[in-house]
């Protein structure tokens, strides 16, 4: 029986200070438990931190899965120990049964050490791969008590991992003779059009003493295969399709002494093959993806049952062909993947389900067929939902081997710890039919230099050794392979994966023909939702505002020049497999070009906001006959005749710019081989709308988008971001309740009590009902009948607590997560408010959601606070181009909302680089008031920002402004110039 245990769990953290890094915290972990007074056991220990560890008072109950990381934004790489505790109860019947006794943890950020009952009898270094500990040898009728010890030592990676217990745990309890966990492993072998083969293995223990260790005991092995039946996502054995049984006989074993057992002696466990035939399958794809369940029984020779197993399986065939590509069940297919990291935003990383099954949807809707799980394994419930929603996998397990990317990151541990954690990762994952590639590293420097080639070796040898039904194939992702040391490595591994070197895929297929050559990582395009800095022609990569333009004119050196390269790129290497761009959502940390908190790679943000280069890749990785769609940009509200460029990306075949109807013409979109992905015009900043519609090959308008001028927010409006899957767990319950017989041998579905999230949408309309695009109201929230669990608006730049109740817009967007509470009786109801602002309430009540309007929130009240601006319009009282006869011009500037909190405007002449321009000198009459002085020729743009109390200008407003008649100005050469003043 395998049942969560993730309740009533307590936890202390003990800060570490930087002189900590000294001393040797694996002896003070190691002493926990050891009375104090045995001096010769506990030389050199630092005594305060051991004693805060285990002060009782320091204890406080926690939810599992738990990051203590996140709750603090503003040290997420704290050095620090985490320290869990649980009490929990075993039954005389168990004993009086010999039942065994496993915990299973699926992620434990990082160097753990398990205790049960004192003693310490298990440690697993790496953060990202489950593990199972026997307990049996140390627990005892009545109350037992289990701690877990996981210390985080900055820095440890490249990325923001989290730290603690941040995926499930679970109790498993069995038989002395039971099936291995991880010990099932299928294959399907395909015959003809509708029939398969499909080979399964099965591993089998018999615990036994000492004594008993030359002991055989008989039983019978039985596979059933079911069409199974689908409810609110669960799937039940309903239709029986075939059924296998074999006799077997399974040696005894002593485990007892043997922590690492299941890891390191699986050549001792029995193995049994059997195969079924089967005819007219329904195969899975991307598109349908269609699945089966496989229930393994194990009885003893009188008949009684002893295990029981059920997993998921689906029947597909994959190729790889140097030449033509990726067939997917002999169909062409390109991978159109993205490279995820793990943390869930606001939520940190303890993983979440439903969390995880949102980024999918708005994934799959946006045309990704693949996930490259970077740069580790996932949640195993992350891949079940792969194998649910038609997402294929490669599953990639090591971002270093033996050489340091940081300080304290796996290299430490990769020498002593590599071949436990491949055979984790591979057992735990060989059975997802979404698995279509094994990575053995990222970007591996051994590769280039040291003994890369033996490491790749021996990873390949791991992987076939676990992988014993060859599922698939080896890869690795290499920004080495322009280099002689990562060829050889290539050379080892299956399908060879580039990472930013697509410029050698032409030569690669010529030299090594065999090679299946695909982007293991690309584009590293940058964008900030709702930000553009103008002109779109011109490329820069860093900004005063911390953020990125979305008009895809800000790139790294390494990666794409925007989204429309990434694509066509790989679009027409037609023998590569496909590409995995970086990164499907923003992750926290690696905030390229800034030190901010969050990455700006995504196409969607970290709250779940699509940004903008989103619909560039839904526009050339979906088709028309799954959805029409266009998508125009940017919003409509900007300066009196400020030169705006504008943007149109979609999957038709052609689109038309309007404004204020009247057509400003149409573009043509070749999605077999255009060199350019979307319609571009520019147009002198007026109030209006501009709408593009999209037109078919038989020029019938199937799609429109539009952006309107809009005026400050009047209304905050809250939209339930994923009310079908909130309401998945209340639907499966309902069936259990009146199915209960009907569902007798399926899995056991008590299980199914993660957390159902909730996800509101909040952003304010003006008073005729207009988004208003640029807002950045405070928002407060409050909760009853569940539990805010963070709040989130995608600014890498924003500080602020994801834990509190009070957070601003940012692009005129937040995210608020919700939990229910457990009583079905009490509605979940949602309010909303902010200063000056009509608020909004939602309530829910498990059959139906309403929403209504609240009161105006007086922005005289006290508890208003702060209210930011969300624009500065400049209005110029004369001619933007200046000359001799008017070498001067006043602007003039006013802030919105109207009622938004004074606060200094700072006035800028820059060149596009952004730095000081010396075609112009600024007199600042007052805040709002400058008058402009022409000082030598050029082109230069007047800025106007402010910060609203944050550290970085929020809000940024710029005319273009020329000068001509006056002469070029010279650089002093005793002062500071700037390196693009002098190109």
């Amino acid at each position: 029986m395998k049942k969560l245990f993730n309740d009533n769990w307590t936890f202390c953290k003990i800060h570490l200070e930087n002189s900590d890094s000294q001393i040797n915290l694996q002896e003070i972990i190691n002493s926990l438990f050891i009375d104090s007074q045995n001096k010769n056991k506990q030389q050199n220990i630092n005594h305060s931190i051991k004693a805060n560890l285990l002060n009782k008072n320091n204890f406080s109950p926690v939810e599992i899965p738990h990051d203590w990381l996140i709750y603090n934004t503003n040290d997420l790489y704290e050095n620090s120990i985490g320290l869990y505790k649980k009490d929990f109860e075993l039954s005389k019947e168990q004993f009086q049964k010999e039942t065994r006794f496993f915990v299973r943890f699926e992620g434990v950020y990082m160097d753990s050490s398990i205790f049960v009952n004192g003693q310490k009898i298990f440690e697993w270094k790496y953060g990202y791969t489950t593990f199972e500990v026997d307990i049996t040898p140390f627990v005892f009728e009545g109350t037992n008590t289990i701690y877990v010890c996981a210390v985080y030592r900055s820095p440890n990676s490249r990325w923001y991992s989290g730290a603690g217990i941040y995926r499930n745990v679970w109790l498993i309890t069995t038989a002395k003779t039971h099936i291995v966990q991880d010990g099932i492993s299928w294959a399907a072998v395909k015959l003809n059009d509708n029939s398969y083969n499909l080979n399964i293995q099965t591993e089998t223990i018999f615990h036994a003493t000492t004594e008993h260790e030359n002991e055989t005991v008989e039983a019978t092995v039985v596979h059933t295969l079911y069409e199974p039946e689908n409810i609110a996502n669960n799937l039940f054995c309903s239709k029986e399709l075939a059924k296998t049984n074999a006799q077997i006989s399974i040696k005894a074993v002593f485990t007892d002494d043997k922590p690492y057992f299941f890891v390191d002696n699986q050549e001792k466990f029995s193995k049994s093959s059997q195969t079924l035939n089967l005819k007219n399958i329904k195969e899975w794809s991307t598109e349908e993806p269609n699945l089966y369940l496989l229930k393994t029984e194990l009885y003893s020779k009188n008949g009684a049952i002893l295990d029981t197993s059920i997993i998921r399986i689906g029947f597909c065939t994959f190729l790889f062909d140097s030449d033509k590509g990726f067939f997917l069940n002999g169909k062409y297919q390109k991978i159109h993947g993205a490279c995820m990291h793990h943390d869930l935003g606001a939520l940190g990383s303890a993983f979440n389900k439903s969390a995880a099954r949102r980024q999918l949807k708005k994934l799959k809707r946006m045309g990704v067929n693949a996930i490259r799980t970077s740069h580790n394994p996932y949640a195993p419930e992350f891949l079940d939902l792969a194998d649910e929603l038609g997402f294929l996998i490669d599953s990639e397990c090591f971002d270093m081997w033996e050489k340091n990317k940081t300080t304290y990151d796996y290299a430490n541990y990769f020498k002593e710890w590599h071949e436990r954690d491949t055979a984790a990762w591979i057992r735990r994952d060989r059975n997802h039919v979404s698995v279509f590639m094994w990575s053995i590293g990222n970007e591996i420097y051994d590769t280039h230099q040291g003994n890369g080639l033996e490491i790749s070796k021996k990873l390949v040898a791991l992987v076939r050794k676990f992988d014993t039904l060859n599922k698939a194939p080896t890869t690795i992702a290499s920004n080495y392979i322009a280099w002689e040391g990562a060829q050889r490595c290539m050379q080892e591994v299956d399908l060879a994966g580039y990472n930013y070197t697509e410029r050698l895929y032409e030569e690669h297929h010529k030299t090594y023909p065999h090679w299946k050559i695909y982007g293991s990582e690309t584009a590293s395009t940058v964008q900030s939702r709702g930000i553009y800095h103008f002109p779109a022609n011109f490329r820069t990569l860093t900004h005063d505002d911390g953020q990125c333009s979305s008009l895809g004119n800000c790139s790294t050196n390494w990666g794409a020049k925007n989204s429309a390269e990434a694509i066509i790129l790989d679009r027409d290497a037609t023998f590569c497999l496909g590409q995995f761009i970086w990164t499907g959502f923003d992750y926290i940390g690696e905030p390229t070009p800034y030190f901010t908190k969050n990455s700006y790679f995504g196409q969607i943000d970290t709250a779940g906001f699509e940004k903008d280069s989103f619909f560039a890749y839904q526009a050339e990785w979906t088709t028309p006959k799954q959805l029409p769609m266009v998508h125009l940009l940017p919003y409509w509200d900007f300066n009196e005749n400020q030169l705006i460029d504008i943007r149109a990306y979609s999957n038709c075949a052609k689109t038309e710019l309007f404004f204020n109807e009247k057509s400003l013409g149409t573009f043509v979109h070749n999605h077999q081989t255009g060199k350019t992905i979307s319609g571009e015009w520019q147009l002198p900043y007026k109030k209006g709308t501009i709408k593009v519609k999209a037109y078919d090959e038989n020029g019938i308008c199937i799609a429109e988008d539009s952006q309107s001028s809009f005026g400050d927010s009047v209304q905050i409006i809250m939209k339930a971001d994923n009310i079908e899957d909130f309401q998945l767990k209340e639907k499966f319950e309902a069936y259990l309740a009146t199915s209960s017989e009907k569902l007798k041998g399926s899995p056991d579905f008590s299980n199914i009590n993660e957390p159902q999230l909730l996800f509101v949408s909040i952003f304010t309309n003006d008073k005729d009902g207009n988004f208003v695009a640029n807002a950045r109201n405070r928002i407060k929230i409050s909760v009853k009948g569940g539990k805010l669990l963070g709040l989130d608006n995608g600014d890498s730049t924003d500080y602020e607590q994801y834990k509190s109740s009070e957070r601003s817009l940012f692009g005129g967007r937040l995210i608020a997560i919700i939990e229910k509470s457990g009583d079905k009786n009490e509605p979940l109801i949602i309010e909303a408010v902010s200063a000056g602002l009509n608020g909004a309430k939602l309530s829910f009540d498990n059959t139906k959601i309403t929403s209504e309007l609240l009161p105006k929130l007086n922005d005289k009240d006290e508890k208003a606070g702060f209210i930011p601006v969300r624009k500065i319009q400049l209005t110029p009282k004369g001619s933007l181009s200046l000359t001799n006869e008017n070498k001067s011009v006043e602007i003039e500037a006013k802030i919105f909302p109207q009622n938004a909190t004074s606060q200094p405007l700072l006035w800028q002449a820059v060149r596009l680089e952004g730095i000081d321009s010396k075609c112009a000198e600024i007199e600042q009459k007052d805040n709002e008031h400058i008058i402009v002085h022409a000082k030598g020729d050029g082109i230069f743009r007047l800025r106007c920002s402010c910060k609203n109390n944050s550290n970085l200008p929020q809000v940024v407003s710029e005319y273009e402004m020329s000068v001509d008649g006056f002469g070029t100005t010279t650089l002093n050469p005793f002062n500071f110039i700037s390196g693009c003043e002098a190109s």
